[in-house]
């Protein structure tokens, strides 16, 4: 036990001198124990600490589900806007102070239902905002019906039949709309969400994450931790992400493999 006590205490210490949670805010996140939404948190964390970014000049926006609780967890300057409308605020802080990094971060049932309409106008215009799609494939918040995301057959407790709608696929419509800098990535990978997050703040544009994550409460049957750890694989070392036609045809044929997508250089 006195073992085990000095080695906890030792990692303590590490966390700290690290100051792995320096961006947190006080108020701890409150996402279901084991929700992906906590890898993600800790990825953008690092990419803001890596960057050596003033909290000050960082400015989180949410819409509304268990994302939209985000900037609470923050230790940034933060909005909590309304449903769907978080790429809309969003743009317009970054217009009112272009020197602010500005994070839009949202479910999938925010950003590809009532807030679909946003989706290929901040990517037309190109606006330089960072814009996080958390998606689980369900309405989370409200106990789990299917959202636009979720496989058509998905069960819940709200479509006990199954879902009888075809999926969108976030990535694809980002690829469509024309997106400057596009990546997949696994909430269950903090460390490469974090590389792609500093990359894609640094690309002078719009650039969108999406993020795969699991819904452990409401979904027990598509994206569980196991599924995913099983489907979710590395783009290859020879993918190129400059080239469109293939970004397209690479998601086209494939949903879970993470990376950079496409970024458009110049």
């Amino acid at each position: 036990m006195k073992t085990s006590g000095r080695v906890l205490a030792a990692k303590v210490n590490s966390i700290k001198e690290e100051a792995l949670f320096a961006v947190r805010s006080d108020n701890l996140p409150i996402w279901c124990p084991g929700c992906g939404y906590f890898g993600i948190h800790q990825g953008l964390n690092q990419a803001i600490q890596q960057l050596g970014l003033p909290r000050h000049e960082v400015v989180v926006v949410s819409g509304i589900g268990c994302a939209g609780r985000y900037p609470f967890f923050s230790n940034t300057y933060g909005l909590h806007t309304v449903h769907g409308r978080t790429l809309p605020v969003a743009t317009g802080v970054k217009l009112a102070n272009p020197k602010l990094t500005v994070f839009a971060v949202g479910g999938d049932g925010d950003g590809l239902a009532i807030g679909g309409g946003h989706l290929p106008h901040i990517a037309r215009r190109n606006f330089d905002v960072n814009y996080l799609l958390f998606d689980n494939s369900i309405y989370g918040l409200t106990k789990g019906q299917p959202s636009p995301s979720s496989p058509t057959g998905f069960k819940t407790k709200a479509s006990p039949s199954g879902s009888f709608e075809a999926p969108l696929n976030a990535s694809l419509l980002a690829l469509a709309h024309g997106a400057s800098f596009v990546a997949r990535l696994f909430a269950g990978d903090p460390n490469g969400i974090a590389d792609a997050l500093m990359e894609g703040i640094r690309h002078p544009g719009y650039a969108i994450f999406h993020l795969l994550s699991t819904c452990l409460t409401f979904d027990k049957q598509f994206k569980t931790w196991e599924n995913l750890k099983k489907w979710v694989h590395p783009l290859s070392a020879n993918y190129d992400p400059t080239d469109y036609k293939a970004a397209m045809a690479h998601v086209l044929e494939d949903d879970f493999s993470t990376g950079i997508l496409y970024r458009r250089d110049g």
